[in-house]
């Protein structure tokens, strides 16, 4: 069985997404800065907290839902 044979001048990769991958390379963006204490973003962060403020917020939930579960 013979291999496919592909054609280098066929574009795999759109232009586009090329130039902007190449940019974000060449001049990374600076991190955003905590709403609350004005520290560095987390980088998965989508609420625009630093870790510390976000793990906060993630222990206020669980302590609410609890103390919400225990007075019904």
């Amino acid at each position: 069985m013979k291999k496919k044979v592909v054609p280098t001048s066929d574009v795999i990769i759109d232009p586009e997404i090329r130039r902007k991958a190449r940019r974000m390379i060449e001049k990374p963006v600076p991190p955003a800065n905590c709403v609350i204490c004005g520290s560095p973003c987390a980088p998965t962060s989508t609420e625009g907290l630093c870790w510390v403020c976000r793990r906060l917020k993630i222990s206020a939930w669980r302590d609410s839902d609890t103390q919400a579960a225990s007075q019904e």
